[in-house]
């Protein structure tokens, strides 16, 4: 009986072990991804002038690594880009701006950026989702429902605005 029990306890540890292995593993392999992405964008990006995507990305990185400034410029480079590549999805970058401001709690700013993104795109989910978040902040409730409302009849199962929503209808209707 105590044979098999160490037998269980061994097994489970080792069960542990392994995932906790595995975790750490990836997260490495993610990070050392990112820091290579990172590493040669800037590289690049300092000796010659970019793509829209290219910017995108290293924007992406820097907001990541809660570089604010850094990643602004990068978007507002990325926008500029796009406009003289005459690119069309600009949406996300518009939507990434608005997220940096949105963490630095400059909601103002966010609010713009995420409607410019639901200009280009209008049914763009995710900036319906970051308006209603703003909007929250801004403690503008009806906005805030309208756009999680309008992000559910683009997408039923949204599981975000659905939450958000019933909560705000309880708040306006009490």
């Amino acid at each position: 009986m105590d044979n098999s029990l160490a037998v269980v306890y061994l097994s489970v540890l080792v069960v542990i072990l392994t995932i906790a292995s595995v975790s750490v593993f990836r997260q490495i392999f993610k990070t050392r991804k990112i820091e290579s992405s990172f590493g040669r964008l800037r590289k690049k990006l300092e000796k010659e002038k970019g793509t829209t995507q290219e910017y995108y990305e290293l924007a992406s990185i820097y907001s990541e690594k809660k570089l604010y400034s850094q990643a602004i410029t990068l978007f507002q480079k990325a926008l500029k880009t796009a406009q003289e590549e005459g690119e069309e999805n600009i949406a996300p970058i518009y939507n990434g701006l608005g997220y940096i401001y949105f963490i630095q709690e400059q909601y103002d700013l966010a609010i713009r950026q995420y409607k410019e993104a639901l200009k280009f795109k209008p049914d763009y989910v995710t900036g319906l989702n970051n308006l209603g978040h703003a909007y929250e902040k801004k403690k503008l409730t009806t906005q805030a429902l309208q756009s999680y409302e309008e992000a559910l009849k683009l997408a039923p199962n949204n599981a975000i605005a659905k939450r958000r929503a019933e909560s705000l209808r309880r708040l306006v209707s009490a």
